[in-house]
């Protein structure tokens, strides 16, 4: 079956008696045992729940996965991914990610003695030097977030594995619909659920799911101890939004296709960073791993200030943390999603303030240009809205020409 098909199909909970189409929510902590008989398939749903258990099945063979597990957060998933480290494991990561992940691995991870290495994961050579004999995890974004730059993961899964370390790959920017790290030589994909995957912004989730049992095994068990699986009501959440996943993101990459073409037209921004522009630097290796170029796209403005004019007058873009919804969003990295990385770190990293996240949803992609041509104007003039404007901080910098990045 295919996966489209699958995801609108889902499999029925063994015995369910009404024979629901739609998975019934098992709102439930504990489950009654039949001694006599050795107890049953569900005792309490931390351990494992009906309606869980058909969500992790579907995420499973979204990914080509032999199993996948369903966290209450996607950061809950990296933390039970770091969890297979110890004392005096090495990590590689890459230095352009998510700023909750950066935050875990510069302050949690090496109080457990973990030793991390921020890399280029550009740059194969680069990641060669870096990873050693005590190398347990390597851990990339691709494409990344926020610069959409992007990581060759057929040839890193070599390295890594040629050092006897597990790959990692977050695959959130484009969910297992447009790329499949398992199938490329990764060990681990993990999500967020909240982003795509959910894709209304009305549940918080992730998702790690993999191939080989043995690891399979370990990440169930961190699962329990730590108590962090998917409560049931979320899991339902995320199974109706997998319903809907092609749908949406066929229509989003469409919008955001055309939206990066109108803006890397235009004279008044320094840059576009879009793995589906001809002169992205990462596109050619993208489009060997990846089917589209994804939902989000990232514009450097020319100063802070007019990151915060273009913020606080879009009418159709929500300012938000988080990206992947069906409705259009906007982000200033620097002053928000990545605020807690330093400034002086930020800037090494190539996460300037002027630079805007955009995440595209499935509004008529005309009604978005226009919100963004009158929110980009320099004559302060935007469109009448009923909906009031919003404030940001932000601080002047300088102001240049757009070039496709």
């Amino acid at each position: 079956m295919n996966i489209r098909t699958r995801l609108v199909h889902p499999p029925r909970i063994p015995g369910e008696p009404a024979r629901a189409v739609s998975t019934p929510i098992y709102q439930t902590a504990t489950f009654e045992q039949q001694l006599d008989e050795g107890g049953g398939r569900w005792d309490y749903s931390r351990s494992g729940n009906p309606t869980r258990d058909i969500l992790e099945s579907q995420l499973a063979a979204l990914d080509g996965a032999t199993r996948a597990f369903a966290f209450n957060s996607g950061m809950a998933a990296v933390s039970a991914t770091l969890r297979l480290l110890q004392s005096g494991d090495e990590l590689v990561v890459g230095e352009d990610l998510y700023g909750g992940t950066n935050r875990i691995l510069l302050d949690l991870a090496p109080r457990t003695g973990v030793v991390v290495r921020f890399v280029d994961t550009r740059n194969l050579d680069e990641i060669a030097r870096a990873i050693t004999w005590h190398t347990k995890l390597v851990f990339i974004e691709t494409p990344t977030n926020p610069r959409l730059r992007v990581a060759d993961i057929a040839a890193i899964a070599e390295l890594a594995h040629a050092r006897g370390a597990t790959l990692a790959v977050d695959n959130s920017m484009l969910s297992p619909l447009l790329q499949k790290p398992l199938e490329l030589g990764a060990d681990i994909a993990l999500q967020s659920g909240t982003k795509l995957l959910g894709g209304h912004s009305d549940l918080t989730a992730g998702v790690l799911a993999v191939r080989d049992e043995r690891l399979a095994e370990r990440l169930a068990f961190v699962q329990n101890c730590d108590g962090t699986a998917l409560a049931p009501f979320d899991s339902w959440l995320l199974l109706r939004g997998l319903e809907t996943l092609e749908v949406r993101l066929s229509r989003q990459q469409a919008s955001a296709q055309r939206l990066a073409d109108w803006l890397a037209r235009r004279p008044d921004l320094k840059a576009v960073h879009y793995p589906g522009l001809p002169g992205h630097a990462g596109a050619h290796t993208h489009y060997r791993q990846a089917a589209g170029p994804g939902v989000v796209l990232s514009i450097e403005v020319g100063s802070t200030t007019r990151a915060r004019q273009l913020a606080e007058r879009a009418r159709l873009f929500n300012t938000v943390v988080s990206f992947g919804s069906v409705s259009s969003s906007i982000c200033i990295p620097g002053a928000m999603s990545h605020a807690s990385i330093a400034p002086t770190e930020r800037a090494k990293r190539g996460i300037s303030d002027d630079l805007v996240r955009i995440s595209v949803g499935v509004e008529d992609v005309a009604d978005l240009i226009a919100d963004l041509d009158q929110a980009l104007r320099e004559d302060g003039a935007a469109a009448s809205t009923t909906r009031p404007a919003r404030s940001l901080v932000g601080k002047v910098g300088s102001k240049g020409k757009a070039e496709v990045a």
